[in-house]
């Protein structure tokens, strides 16, 4: 059962069970030679549900269930579960009051029982705390060995997990607070200044969602060494971190979309690299991946990608809610490498169409305007939904998806009546293949047969009632691509372009580039290409259940002749200013066109952009992927400093070794080249950007080069002005 949107009134219910992305329980099971009716994710893999399990089949509402899972190295013999942990029965269980050093304060008003199935019960005669300030901690002795780990009690579900991943989330993401920080947070929880803070439930959902992380503990690691392996994962302790920062929101920080609803039609791209074990030649060889966005004929009408955001006033309280369902096709190449063969490709485009969908959930749209007018972002801690497909040779895959931090911007609405006309952002998520087998009807945890690491970058764009085609064919545009092509001489290409093109004959003339790997496993860059072509973009009604209508969907196509497939499909602004498609061709391959009208703005706004995208860099013996996250682009008059965190992941060819995702800085500075209707360069030594900015000046689209080596680099980076900055007021 999926989580839904629901009523303003069942506010509580929306922050805790939709944002912290419950996962979906048929209630208790009997399971033979396990604790009584405990629900085991290794179990039952569910699609439409996030990773984690629980169950509170006979808690009373002021009850939570305690499960500890504890690595393998304290209780070997144990019932395994999710994540090589073992579930173990605490000896001793205490509930006390901490602060942000873990400091046992003393305790508060509590009680324990023993359920029906041997796990401890504690019950709060005043209500399940909601804040980081009370801590659950388990003891358990087996082996000769003693473990304790902490848990925060406000965790949504109800069954709270006690192991290293809410441990960590205790010691680490709590240890990461100053002790005014602490009471700051503390602040929003009690609620002091007399207004309702709604980022108090972020500690519910972040309690929760650090479970739905898929991140194996090894059997032979003591407590302290999962913990260092956990903040060793860059993407796991970021997510912890970057919440963190949310929960210091206060409570005037939220404001609200114009509409009480709105849609967005959604294109979508994530490129991926992460170890592949299907290929018994080179178990754990990199496999690069693309994902694009698909349209999904359910039989008479179809399912779009696309985003809903839900504004609603309850109590004088401004909440936004969001969901994502975007339906996706996948190809992919396995780059292996084997004594004495050497380099070896094997390319795969038979993917059975997946779903990347979000579970519904709060998020924070700031900073808040009086009327809500002006550009903003939308912040969140997003859940995402497990899948199932039925793949050649290895039926029954479950697709699992760790939780991401959204950091989007919003547009300026266009009128008082209207929604912001696009969200615009990038994000980096991990996820795995696994195997499934049947097992009395369920589906029970295999092998792992992959573990991907992906870069996403997303464009939601405003629907239309009645999209009128004259917005584009009356307009010039300026784009950005990114692409990747799989196969061939050169089996391993990414490419980008900036460049014109001319809404009313399609005329495109771009300048190209690309790195690539040929067949012998080498790493080359091409020199730059001036390239024209046609590229026509016409409208694609959609089918949906009430019949046709244009809502803002389009089809990029050389022809458009009926006989002819698009190059790819895509969306538009109501006003037709900003253009995204999906390319999805055999000749440019898959990836992601941008395009904005030309405009007479002499230059962007001036001031702090925040700056997100993905970067592809190839050497001798190494692909890497990148994710460039919370970057700040700093642009004057005089030229512009990038300084960003990113997520690397790095995979050794020779090894057939891809390691977990790291951290790395990046610290530069450009000049900045303004070209005229829009256009811009930085250039920053070898590495150089081109593309366009809106006519706003407050929305920059860079593809990136260097081909000077010996690490190849190419990318695609969306920089947006953040509302703070000085030049925004």
């Amino acid at each position: 059962m999926k989580c839904r949107l629901i009523p303003a009134l069942a506010l509580p219910f929306l922050l805790t069970a939709c944002g912290g992305g419950d996962s979906a329980i048929d209630g208790a099971r009997e399971i033979p030679n396990r604790f009584g009716n405990t629900v085991n994710a290794l179990d039952d893999f569910n699609p439409g549900s996030t990773g984690d399990s629980g169950n509170t089949a006979g808690l009373k509402a002021n009850e939570v269930r305690i499960t500890m899972e504890v690595p393998a190295f304290y209780a070997p013999d144990a019932e395994q579960t999710r994540r090589n942990l073992r579930i173990v029965i605490p000896d001793q269980v205490q509930v006390y009051r901490s602060n942000q050093g873990g400091q046992n304060l003393g305790t508060v008003p509590y009680s324990t029982s023993t359920g029906e199935d041997g796990h401890w019960i504690v019950a709060f005669p005043d209500g399940q705390p909601i804040g980081p300030d009370v801590v659950i901690e388990a003891r358990y002795s087996g082996g000769g060995q003693t473990i304790a780990m902490k848990a925060l009690a406000a965790d949504s579900d109800r069954d709270v997990k006690v192991n290293p991943f809410s441990h960590y989330l205790v010691q680490n993401g709590l240890g990461g607070y100053s002790s005014t920080e602490f009471q700051a947070v503390m602040d929003c929880v009690n609620d002091r200044g007399g207004a309702l803070c709604l980022n108090k439930y972020v500690w519910s959902s972040l309690a929760d969602q650090v479970h739905d992380f898929e991140i194996d503990i090894a059997g032979n690691l003591t407590l302290d060494a999962a913990v260092s392996t956990l903040a060793g994962r860059a993407d796991f302790a970021g997510y912890i971190e970057q919440m963190a920062d949310y929960a210091l929101l206060g409570p005037n920080a939220s404001g609200t979309i114009r509409a009480s609803s709105a849609d967005y039609n959604s294109v979508f791209l994530g490129l991926e690299l992460g170890p592949t074990f299907r290929d018994a030649r080179f178990p754990g060889a990199g496999q690069w991946g693309a994902r694009t966005a698909q349209e999904e004929d359910l039989g008479g009408a179809f399912l779009y990608p696309a985003l809903t955001l839900t504004s609603f006033e309850a109590f004088n309280i401004n909440v936004t809610s969001l969901a994502t369902d975007i339906p996706y096709d996948r190809s992919t190449l396995v780059h292996g490498f084997t004594n004495p063969d050497g380099h070896q490709f094997s390319r795969e485009t038979g993917w059975t169409r997946n779903s990347h969908s979000s579970s519904p959930g709060a998020a924070t749209l700031t900073p808040p305007s009086e009327d809500g007018s002006d550009p903003a972002r939308l912040l969140a801690g997003r859940a995402l939904y497990q899948s199932i497909t039925d793949e050649p040779g290895s039926a029954n895959n479950g697709w699992t998806r760790n939780p991401y931090f959204m950091d989007a911007f919003t547009s300026a609405p266009g009128n008082e009546n209207q929604s912001p006309d696009r969200v615009l952002g990038s994000y980096f998520t991990a996820g795995k293949a696994i195997a499934l087998a049947d097992a009395d009807g369920k589906l029970k945890r295999q092998e792992t047969l992959e573990e991907q690491y992906l870069s996403v970058l997303e464009l939601h764009l405003l629907r239309s009632e009645a999209f009128d085609m004259a917005g584009i064919t009356e307009s010039d545009y300026n784009l950005v691509y990114l692409t990747a092509q799989f196969g061939g001489s050169n089996p391993l290409t990414f490419e980008t372009g900036y460049g014109e093109l001319g809404g009313a004959d399609g005329a495109l003339t771009t300048n190209n580039a690309a790195i690539y790997r040929d067949n012998t496993g080498a790493a080359g860059a091409g020199a730059s290409l001036a390239v024209t072509d046609t590229w026509n973009i016409a409208n694609r009604p959609a089918q949906l259940s009430s019949g046709p209508k244009d809502i803002g969907r389009l089809a990029l196509c050389r022809s458009c002749a009926e006989s002819e497939p698009p190059l790819g499909l895509g969306a538009a602004t109501p006003d037709g200013s900003l253009l995204a498609f999906n390319l999805d061709d055999a000749g440019l391959g898959d990836g992601l066109v941008i395009a904005g009208k030309t405009t007479s703005l002499a230059a962007p706004v001036t001031g702090d952009y925040r700056v997100q995208g993905t970067m592809i860099a190839l050497d001798t013996n190494q692909n890497q992927l990148y994710q460039v996250a919370g970057g700040t682009l700093t642009l004057s008059e005089t030229g512009a400093d990038l300084t960003a965190a990113s997520y690397r992941v790095s995979h050794t060819i020779t090894e057939n070794a891809v390691g977990t995702p790291e951290n790395e800085l990046l610290d530069l500075g450009f000049t900045v080249t303004p070209g005229g209707n829009g256009t811009i360069q930085l250039a920053g030594g070898e590495l150089v950007l081109n593309g366009f900015y809106t006519k706003s000046g407050d929305q920059i689209f860079l593809v990136a080069q260097d081909n000077t080596g010996p690490e190849l680099r190419t990318g695609l980076l969306i920089a947006t002005l953040i509302p703070e900055s000085p030049a925004a007021q």
